[in-house]
């Protein structure tokens, strides 16, 4: 039976709470006027659903009597789903790093009744351990401190709020970025790049799509084969790696070592987007069969795991489950080998590094516990060369077997899947499926973005047209942040490309009028993650650096690039310019925090090209001519097709477009606009091979 206030919730992560004998809070008005008239601090406690330690922490700690009497005497607690709540979760991380606490998840805050924070940590024990400070002493610490050091309490609370305040503003610089910042930051990612295994830095290593992007565009614009390689055997490693999920597929969150093997194995809809867009650009760039597939898989995954019959898409799934991180994932020689052994003499167990006393080490007691994560030494074309097999036969045996250990697994009690939708996170994978129709030729991807876009466009958008950020079972949950806009805009934008459908473009073009009017900062420029006029925090967050996710300012620097070409408004080239400019020191003081950031930049700064096919319909002609235009994205030129059937609406949308007709008869002609010039191409092989030498990048 529930003794708190979190019964009532939608969030799965709150509900796993709502039994706790703490007396939780959801974040509202109410428990911070609870709070003034006890006279307590608010221990504040964020979360997510499938994250492993806040499972441990709700265990060990909310789950304990003991433990929830003194959080219960000392404090007003509240809970908060940082996916459903972002920007509460963006205001108090940055207090945590002011306070100079271990910044993660779960995140532990100490509060007055008026949100000013002055102690901060991630995890806590229940009981002190191994000098770890735990929970219930920390919490009589600071009663007690509350009760009888009140000044001091409150003088150091002061502080952390100045500096909290701060702590999203942007110094800006009063020239524009030099165009030597791609350079720099190629040579920094070279210097932090590890040859030998792939990524950046030691362990943990993390996905970062947007910076794998930028080194790819980066090779393709200065023909740098290190930086491409760079890039490549990043998207290798992880393909051979533990963190990939050979037999369900899809990625897990991270490698919590270096050689990308031993993952910790929550699965996020994001990651799983932003990936399957790297492996589609790299495709575009090399050809190579293997991050074609790569994509393919990672949809595949998500439209068996985590799409909704509705056609959304689901947040996540978890790490845990009968209690323990990677039980579902992770293998008994024996077991695997029982399977494996039927399919003939391929040393499966072997090219997957499978061993009898196991070779997974549990990341939080450090030892070994007879189970196995699959992973590849050697890619397949190795494997067949010492096999003395053909390639494709090897990969095909392989794809047998693991649809048996994939039935097999299925029968496990399966982890935990957090089945809300987020818009945001819904418009990357729109993005990811919009790009997948177009570079792999497959109108299901197509059909599939177009659905979960439709319904986000019906479901999850307000009657005055503002989007909703969370919903659940039919319920909204939170409303939108500027991160919804940016990256659901993205995703139309994509979308577009991909359909060449008006009422995609239209939607992007209204959603971006709101993003400004409802996030612009019109003091120091760039957006904010809560609307402007949010009064349920104590300061206004930015999303500033590239983490996990790109930047909402740097995705929106490139929609407001890609909306000014395909739309010829000259007001959103101006808020592009004063964005980089707004962001400028910032960027060139840390580079490689703002990849996907200078991803946009790059776009924003190369001069704005439209190819426009005009005809009399969408037929067999146009199809082939897209097709051939298939490699040009937004980094070279905006595609549009306009159409008898859509220039009305098209010409309102893109004034420019009013001119570009049809020739005599209706005859397909193509238009390349770029430098205050149009020059019309004929639609046969010459007249394409002329264009795509315009369009090759560093040509006018």
């Amino acid at each position: 039976m529930s003794t708190n206030k979190l019964a009532d919730q939608l969030s799965p992560y709150l509900l796993q709470h709502a039994g706790n004998p703490v007396q939780w809070w959801p974040w509202c008005a109410e428990a911070f006027q609870t709070a003034r008239r006890l006279d307590k601090p608010v221990f504040l406690s964020v979360g997510y659903a499938t994250c492993h330690w806040c499972h441990v922490m709700e265990k060990e700690s909310f789950s304990d009597r003991e433990a929830a009497a003194v959080l219960n005497r000392a404090f007003v607690c509240v809970k908060v789903d940082r996916e459903q709540r972002p920007d509460v979760d963006a205001v108090f991380m940055a207090a945590c790093q002011v306070l100079g606490g271990n910044c993660g998840w779960p995140l532990t805050i100490v509060m007055t009744p008026d949100k000013k924070p002055f102690f901060a940590a991630t995890y806590l024990p229940k009981t002190n351990s191994f000098g770890q400070p735990g929970l219930m002493e920390i919490g009589r610490k600071i009663s007690s401190l509350w009760h009888n050091e009140r000044e001091m309490v409150e003088n150091t609370a002061s502080q952390v709020a100045k500096v909290l305040a701060g702590s999203f503003s942007l110094a800006g610089m009063e020239g524009e970025i030099g165009a030597d910042i791609f350079e720099n930051t190629c040579g920094q990612l070279e210097a932090a790049f590890d040859a030998e295994r792939g990524g950046f830095n030691g362990a943990p290593k993390f996905p970062m799509a947007h910076r794998l992007v930028f080194l790819m565009r980066q090779a393709v614009r200065t023909a740098n084969l290190g930086t491409m390689k760079m890039a490549t055997a990043s998207l290798e490693a992880m393909r051979r790696g533990g963190i990939w999920d050979h037999v369900g597929l899809g990625f897990h969150r991270y490698s919590t070592d270096a050689d990308w093997i031993l993952p910790h194995f929550e699965k996020m809809l994001y990651d799983q987007a932003l990936l399957a867009m790297a492996y589609l650009e790299a495709c575009l760039h090399t050809g190579d069969e293997l991050w074609a597939a790569t994509a393919r898989e990672i949809f595949e995954y998500v439209a068996d795991r985590l799409t909704d019959s509705c056609g959304g898409f689901y947040t996540a799934q978890d790490a845990d489950s009968q209690g323990e991180e990677g039980r579902y994932y992770l293998w008994r020689f024996d077991e695997f080998a029982g399977i494996a052994d039927k399919q003939g003499p391929v040393p499966w167990t072997r090219i997957f590094n499978l061993h009898p006393e196991g070779n997974f080490t549990d990341p939080t007691t450090g030892r070994s516990n007879g189970m196995n994560v699959l992973y590849l030494s050697r890619n397949w074309q190795q494997w067949a060369a010492e096999l003395d097999l053909d390639r494709d036969r090897l990969a095909d045996k392989w794809e047998s077997l693991r649809r048996k250990l994939y039935l097999e697994r299925g029968k496990r009690p399966a982890p935990l899947t957090d089945d809300k939708i987020l818009a945001d996170w819904n418009g990357l994978m729109i993005a990811a499926l919009a790009m997948g129709a177009r570079v792999l030729k497959q109108d299901r991807y197509r059909d599939a973005a177009c659905r979960a876009a439709d319904f986000i466009l019906s479901e999850m958008t307000a009657d005055d047209g503002s989007l909703h950020h969370a919903l659940r079972r039919g319920h909204i949950m939170a409303g939108g942040l500027a991160s919804d806009y940016a990256y659901f805009i993205t995703g139309l934008l994509e979308l577009y490309r991909a359909t060449f459908d008006v009422q995609y473009l239209e939607k992007a073009v209204q959603l971006q009028e709101l993003m400004d009017d409802l996030f612009w900062d019109h003091q120091e420029g760039g957006y904010f993650l809560a609307p402007a006029r949010a009064d349920d925090l104590p300061v206004l967050p930015k999303d500033l650096y590239d983490g996990a996710l790109p930047s909402v300012n740097g995705v929106a620097l490139g929609n407001l690039a890609r909306l000014h070409g395909l739309t010829g408004r000259t007001g959103w080239r101006e808020k592009a310019r004063v964005l980089g400019k707004a962001f400028g020191a910032e960027v060139v003081r840390q580079p490689t925090s703002f990849t996907g950031f200078l991803c946009s930049l790059d776009m924003a700064r190369r001069p704005v090209a439209q190819v426009v096919i005009a005809a009399s319909r969408v037929g067999r002609q146009v199809s082939s001519i897209l097709e051939r235009l298939g490699s040009v994205h937004g980094p070279q030129a905006e595609l549009m097709v306009k159409t008898a059937q859509n220039s009305a609406r098209l010409e309102r949308i893109a004034p420019f477009a009013a001119s570009l007709q049809p020739g005599p008869g209706g005859k397909t002609r193509i238009y390349l606009l770029r430098n205050g010039q149009t020059t019309a191409f004929a639609p046969d092989d010459s007249g394409l091979d002329r264009l795509l030498e315009k369009l090759r990048p560093g040509r006018s």
